[in-house]
Parts: C-alpha cells; structure tokens; sequence
C-alpha cells in the first residue's frame, strides 16, 4: 500500500477509533475495501440511468446514398425521458435507438444539438424510466475518485473508476470553437463511452464523457456538467444555442512590439483578418481584410478563441465596439452581430 494512502487512510480516522491515544491504522484490506463498496455502489445507483445509441445516418457517395452505423452512449436526467449524450454521436442521424439498462429497446426523437459544445439531447417515450442526479463541476478537486459508465464497442454498462487528473481544460469541438472547463480524468475511455456520465464518490453526476487521446493512455475528457446543464435547458427550450457571429476568417498573428508599447495595447496577440463574409455585420461595420481584430466590446482579444468566447447569444443586435490595428493605427469601429445559423463565425 502506497504512503499516501496510508497517510489518507490515518488522516481520516475518527477520535473515536483510537488505542492508547493513537488512531488506528486501517488495514490494506478494508481500505481497498471501501474502495471497492464506493464503486459499486455508484455502479448499481447510476447504470440503471445509462443507455446505449445505436445511430443510421445517410451519406452520400458516387453510388448515391449510403446509410452508416454507429453508437455512442447517453444518460437519463429527466423522468419524462430526456437523455444527454455527445452531439457527435446522433449528429445528422436519420434514426436513433435507444436500448435501456434492462434491454428494452427505444426510438429516439432528436431534441437538439450543439456541436460547439460536442452536446446534444435526444428523448423517448417509456414508463419507469430512472434518471441520474446532477452534481456541481465546480465543487470537484483534482485528485477526487470518479467513475465512468459507458458502452465501449457495444459492451453495455462498462465501469471503469480513476481519479480527476486536471481542471479547467480546453477542448477543440467538431465546429472550431474550444469547449472551456473540461475535466480531464484518468477512468478509461474507449469509442463507445461517448456521451456516458462521468460520476462523484456520491453517484451525482459531474461530467459527460466526450474524448481520449489515442495512443496515450489515461488521458480522457469529460465535458463540465455545468456546462451540460445550460447547454441541455436550451436544447429543450428552443432546440439549439443562439450564438452571435460577426461573419469574419481570421487567424491568430503577432503584433508588433512598437505597436503593442506605443498603444498600450493588453495583448500581444490579435485575430488577423483573411477574408470578410459579404454583407456580414463585419461588411456593414466597415472591416476589411489585413486588419488586426485586438478588442471587442471592450474586451482584450488575443486571439480567435477570445473572439468566439465573447460572440454570446446577449451580444446578438446590440451596437458593439471593435478595436483594430489597421497599417499600425489603432481604429475603432461599431458592428451588430447577427445571430449565428449553422456555419461557426
């Protein structure tokens, strides 16, 4: 047994079990243990709440139309059947099943989905349906057991257990954007866990399985359960996330250190301009390839991912200041962000 364990293992006896004053020292044995009645116990509480997808989606090809498998997993979080799961999962499928915890096969009716945010909602219609408790992301430490429970190649209600390794990283979705605030975690993931529940010690749910890193080994992500619950809220709401876009391409360049002293500027960095969507806010506003985007809305923009975090759904046809470098003068214009459909601005 580790000295770290050893020493959590000292750390946690009450005052109570002691002999002669001194805390007793739990065996290896039933420190494992409770380890192991912790998994389990999350594992009978949570599993009957996740489901596995089984997806047919069309794509075309020079012999017409095929249709393509495939299967992720997914979680009960509402009585009536709404089910959380990957938007890279049931993305363009033109069917979905749903197969229950007992066996029991569903079709799935297609809520919404963000492909920004890799999250999507799916529902269907059955009694007795179990759903999982939501849990706070921001309450979790680095460190902390969690347990994840998925379907990796078809293998139903798979456990595998580890620790939080990391907070607060980011993930680049299927559209560009970058996903904030994604927990990294040890519990292995295989294709299939996608959409699968990431669980605390105390069965809530923290986290949404979304990617690993191949070949590494124990680096897996799980998408902040935070962030799944607004994302879900206005999937059911209206089906989608309104997000503003200003109708620019661009990529991140460095400034020039005259420009950066001389304007006093709090980036070194900006969005460089490459091309201007025609009739765009960015077009109206008078934005024009070769400039340097440094600001908006008041706001240092050090790069694309700035720019994308601060293109919100409130942002959408309000008046909003846009700080530029242009021929190294520092400009200032005025644009009204629409809001954005299906391309990622």
């Amino acid at each position: 047994m580790s000295p770290r364990f050893k020493r959590l293992a000292v750390e946690s006896v009450s005052e109570k079990e002691t002999q002669n004053g001194k805390p007793v020292v739990p065996s290896d044995q039933e420190v494992f243990d409770a380890y192991s009645r912790t998994v389990t116990g999350v594992a009978e509480r949570v599993s009957p709440s996740v489901v596995n997808i089984n997806v047919r989606q069309e794509r075309a090809s020079r012999r017409g139309p095929r249709q393509m498998g495939g299967s992720g997993s997914g979680f009960i979080f509402t009585p009536d059947g709404f089910i959380l799961t990957n938007s890279h999962v049931v993305h363009a499928a033109s069917q979905i099943e749903v197969i229950l915890s007992d066996g029991q096969r569903q079709a799935a009716q297609p809520v919404g989905d963000d492909p920004h945010t890799d999250l999507a909602v799916i529902r269907i219609d059955a009694p007795s349906l179990v759903p999982v408790e939501l849990g706070d992301s921001q309450s979790i430490r680095v460190g902390q057991l969690v347990v994840a429970i998925g379907n990796p190649y078809g293998f139903q209600c798979t456990v595998t257990a580890g620790v939080v390794s990391a907070l607060g990283r980011s993930l680049r979705s299927q559209s560009g954007r970058l996903i904030d605030n994604v927990i990294q975690t040890d519990a292995a993931l295989n294709p299939g866990n996608s959409g699968g529940p990431l669980v605390n010690s105390g069965g809530q749910v923290i986290g949404v399985n979304t990617a690993v890193i191949l070949p590494a080994q124990g680096i897996c992500f799980a998408i902040a359960v935070n962030t799944a619950k607004f994302v879900a809220g206005r999937l059911i709401k209206e089906g989608r996330v309104r997000r503003s876009f200003i109708g620019v391409a661009g990529q991140n360049v460095p400034l020039h250190r005259r420009v950066v002293r001389f304007y006093n500027l709090a980036v070194e960095t900006g969005v460089l301009v490459s091309s201007v969507e025609p009739g765009s806010p960015a077009a109206r506003g008078g934005l024009a390839e070769g400039d340097i985007i440094i600001g908006f809305d008041n706001q240092p923009v050090a790069g694309i991912d700035d720019l994308h975090r601060l293109l919100t759904e409130e942002k959408v046809g309000l008046r909003v200041n846009l700080s530029l470098i242009r021929r190294n003068a520092r400009m200032e214009l005025l644009v009204v962000p629409q809001e954005q459909k299906e391309k990622p601005a």
